[in-house]
C-alpha cells in the first residue's frame, strides 16, 4: 500500500520552505489560505502574506504589480475560482505581459467531493494551456508537488500550479527525476503506453498491473507537465508500442488527452482512448465514488487499453 498526503499540504509546507531561503517570495489568498494551506506560510511571515478577499481578479491584478516591483508572488485558491473568474486578467495583464506570477489552484478535479459541480474544476487545464506564455504542472503526488513548487519558484514567467483536495497516493522518492517539461517513465511496457497527470497516475499503474495478469505489458508515463508537453517522451511511446491511453481528473475536451492527440496527429498517428470526464458537470460525492461514477478507476482504464489494444490490431 502507498503512503497517502495531500498535495495542498505538501505545496504549504514547501512555501514555508520557500519563505526562509528567498525573501522575494510573497503569497496571496482569496480568502481561502487554510483550505489551500497558504496559511503555513502566512503564520511565519504574516508581512509577506496578503489576503485580497474573494476577489480573485483584484488578487491577480495586484500580483501583477508586485511581479513589477521584482517579488515572486504566489496566488492561492480554488483551481475553479483563480481560472475561471480571472480569465481576463490572466490572458493579458498576466501572460501577454509575461509576469512572473504563479498561480496555485488547489481543490481541483471530481475530487473536491462534497463540494459539488459549481467547484469541482473540471475545465482548467484547458483553460490554462491555451493561454501562450503559461507553464501548466500538474504533480502526481506530495513528493513531486514539492519540487515543483521549488522549481516554478525559479523561472521567470506565468505558471499554473495544480493541485487537489484529498490525499494522494505517494509514488515517485526524493531521488527520482523531476524536470519541468520532461515527463517521466514510471513502468516499461511494450504493448501499449498509458500517459496520465495527476491523481490518474496511481490509477493507470493500478490498471497496468491488473493489465499484466492478462499478459499485456503497459507503459505508464507520468505527464507531469501539460504545458510544455513532452513531445518527444510521446512519440517514442507511440513509436514503441503503437497504441495510448490518457488518463485525467478534466473534462475529455482540450486536457491532457487532447494535447497528446494534437501531437500525435501531426508526429505518430496511432490508436487513442481517452479516460476523462465526458462532456458533463460533476456533483457532491465521496471523491471515490465520484471518480467510480465517473469513469476515472483503473478499470476504466483496463477497459480503454483493452479498446486501444483491439484498434491496434
Amino acid at each position: 500500500m502507498w503512503e497517502m498526503k495531500p498535495t495542498r499540504d505538501a505545496f504549504g509546507e514547501t512555501l514555508v520552505e520557500l519563505g526562509r531561503t528567498n525573501r522575494k517570495v510573497v503569497v496571496l489568498s482569496g480568502d481561502l489560505e487554510d483550505s489551500t494551506r497558504a496559511e503555513f506560510f502566512k503564520k511565519e511571515f504574516p508581512d509577506r502574506f496578503f489576503n485580497l478577499g474573494i476577489a480573485e481578479q483584484d488578487m491577480l491584478g495586484t500580483c501583477v504589480g508586485l511581479s513589477l516591483d521584482g517579488l515572486i508572488p504566489f496566488a492561492c485558491s480554488f483551481a475553479v475560482f483563480l481560472t475561471d473568474r480571472t480569465y481576463g486578467v490572466l490572458r493579458i495583464s498576466i501572460c501577454y505581459n509575461k509576469r512572473n506570477v504563479k498561480l496555485v489552484g488547489t481543490h481541483a478535479g471530481l475530487t473536491v467531493g462534497e463540494d459539488g459541480a459549481t467547484a469541482q474544476s473540471l475545465e482548467d487545464i484547458a483553460i490554462m494551456r491555451v493561454l501562450p506564455n503559461m507553464t501548466v504542472v500538474c504533480p502526481v503526488d506530495a513528493v513531486e508537488t514539492r519540487k515543483a513548487t521549488l522549481k516554478i519558484a525559479e523561472i521567470c514567467g506565468p505558471v499554473y500550479l495544480r493541485l487537489g483536495r484529498p490525499p494522494y497516493p505517494i509514488i515517485t522518492k526524493d531521488s527520482d527525476r523531476f524536470e519541468l517539461g520532461k515527463a517521466n517513465v514510471l513502468r516499461e511496457g511494450r504493448d501499449l503506453t498509458i500517459i496520465g497527470c495527476g491523481l490518474m497516475v496511481s490509477e493507470s499503474l493500478r490498471a497496468a498491473d491488473a493489465l499484466a495478469q492478462e499478459g499485456i505489458q503497459a507503459r505508464v508515463v507520468n505527464m507531469h507537465t501539460v504545458k510544455p508537453l513532452d513531445e518527444e517522451a510521446i512519440v517514442r511511446a507511440a513509436a514503441e508500442t503503437r497504441a495510448v491511453v490518457t488518463a485525467e481528473e478534466h473534462q475529455m475536451n482540450g486536457g491532457l488527452g487532447g494535447a497528446v492527440a494534437e501531437v500525435l496527429a501531426r508526429t505518430y498517428p496511432v490508436p487513442q482512448e481517452f479516460v476523462a470526464v465526458r462532456d458533463t458537470f460533476g456533483e457532491s460525492g465521496a471523491p471515490d465514488a465520484l471518480l467510480k461514477k465517473y469513469c476515472l478507476k483503473d478499470v476504466d482504464i483496463v477497459n480503454a487499453a483493452r479498446k486501444a489494444l483491439e484498434r491496434k490490431r
